[in-house]
């Protein structure tokens, strides 16, 4: 069945044809995953999915399903979601061919395609173009833990550019992702928007931060090598010659946790160290254990926009991260420490414990854009677009450039 066919279930009446001028859309959303998976284009694609559904658009959710473990239809928070099969099925390039039918068949006034780097963005691209429906583009930028595969993102873009070239708008989560595509596809800035990810995670009980003499280290992401769980490990083992009844925390799922399991061992820290994920449906356990954190770290090789640090932000948790991509931009606007990736296990732990001794920056929590502010500039990018298809402005003045840290 085919996702135009399906039954409107809890999905809002449309109301307006008119989008450019206010009323409703319909809104087909790509991403090569969904949840229950988790990740930051998971994230970014529910969240902001379910909060315009509650504005009263109508949003279609079109995405993989590997080994179709998982339903192929089902509405969730009022969104419709379309799962489709991909292969190979233990691969993440996510081959999808019956992307371009579903795409073609399903009423839509805008396609955001989110996310570049696996098979189904170029294809949701040419389907875009061949039913000459108005489609944008947001990047989520990442690092991977092959190299190989790092090697030829540079090719991936070169090959996908003329397709990327076509979109309407290109969406960076940061202004370093914005610059970095402008750059790589050579494609002028003024095609880019920056509209960050947002942060709104709950605690449902007090919590309270550690004690500084038994401090709590939390280092959260996909258990990939690159996400550097393993330094984080590392400088652990240095941080607790000087706080023995120091703990560390990784919280993830990946194809790095038996590497993480047997660094553990090697060092005799399984008393010490905890590794597992947590699941999306248990967002306020995430909660209380960001809160209660003396320091998250993120010593990640790449990073866009990152949606853990944001939420760590957002509930006062000190952050470390590494001095690459995307942090490099959030620590000029006073959001995270940073440290070089090149930095020895003792270096690391210096500065973890400069944070952990210093309450005062424990206690400040700055404002930062949250999911409803992220929404809010997606919503009117879409009326940009379709006001400039029907001959009008793509700059349009009501359009607010977004920061990343929100006006309160």
């Amino acid at each position: 069945m085919l996702l135009s066919e399906q039954p409107s279930a809890k999905a809002p009446e449309r109301r307006d044809r008119d989008g450019a001028k206010g009323g409703a859309l319909d809104i087909l959303m790509i991403a090569h995953r969904f949840p229950p998976f988790m990740g930051g284009v998971e994230m970014h694609t529910f969240e902001v999915g379910r909060r315009m559904v509650q504005q009263g658009h109508r949003v279609r959710v079109l995405t993989g399903n590997p080994g179709e473990l998982l339903p192929a239809d089902e509405v969730v928070e009022g969104m419709r979601v379309r799962r489709v099969a991909v292969f190979p099925k233990t691969s993440d390039i996510y081959f999808a061919p019956r992307l371009v039918r579903e795409i073609k068949a399903a009423p839509a006034d805008i396609i955001h395609i989110q996310g570049f780097h696996t098979f189904m963005p170029p294809l949701a691209c040419w389907a875009a173009i061949s039913a000459r429906t108005p489609f944008v583009m947001t990047f989520h930028s990442g690092g991977h833990s092959s190299p190989l595969r790092n090697l030829v993102r540079g090719v991936q873009r070169a090959a996908f550019r003329p397709l990327i070239a076509r979109a309407d708008k290109l969406i960076g989560v940061s202004q370093f992702e914005a610059s970095l595509f402008s750059r790589g596809l050579q494609l002028p800035l003024e095609r880019f928007k920056v509209v960050p990810n947002g942060a709104e995670i709950k605690v449902g009980a007090a919590a309270s931060r550690c004690d500084p003499l038994h401090p709590l280290i939390l280092s959260v992401g996909r258990l990939e090598r690159y996400k550097g769980h393993h330094r984080a490990l590392m400088a652990f083992v240095e941080l607790r010659k000087q706080r023995p009844g120091a703990r560390l925390r990784i919280v993830g799922e990946g194809p790095f946790k038996s590497d993480l399991f047997s660094l553990t061992k090697r060092f005799g820290l399984e008393n010490s160290v905890s590794i597992s994920g947590i699941p999306p449906d248990r967002r306020g356990e995430m909660a209380e254990l960001m809160a209660s954190a003396n320091v998250v770290v993120l010593l990640s090789d790449y990073e866009a926009h990152p949606v853990a640090a944001l939420e760590a932000i957002s509930l006062g948790a000190p952050v470390l991260a590494s001095h690459s991509t995307g942090y490099i931009e959030m620590a000029e606007q006073g959001l995270v420490q940073t440290i070089a990736l090149s930095s020895s296990p003792a270096a690391t732990a210096r500065a973890l414990l400069n944070i952990v001794d210093d309450p005062g920056r424990a206690s400040t929590r700055p404002a930062i854009a949250d999911w409803n502010d992220c929404t809010r500039n997606l919503v009117q990018i879409y009326r940009q677009v379709l006001a400039a298809r029907s001959g009008g402005s793509l700059d349009a003045p009501a359009f607010e450039q977004p920061a990343v840290v929100a006006r309160r």
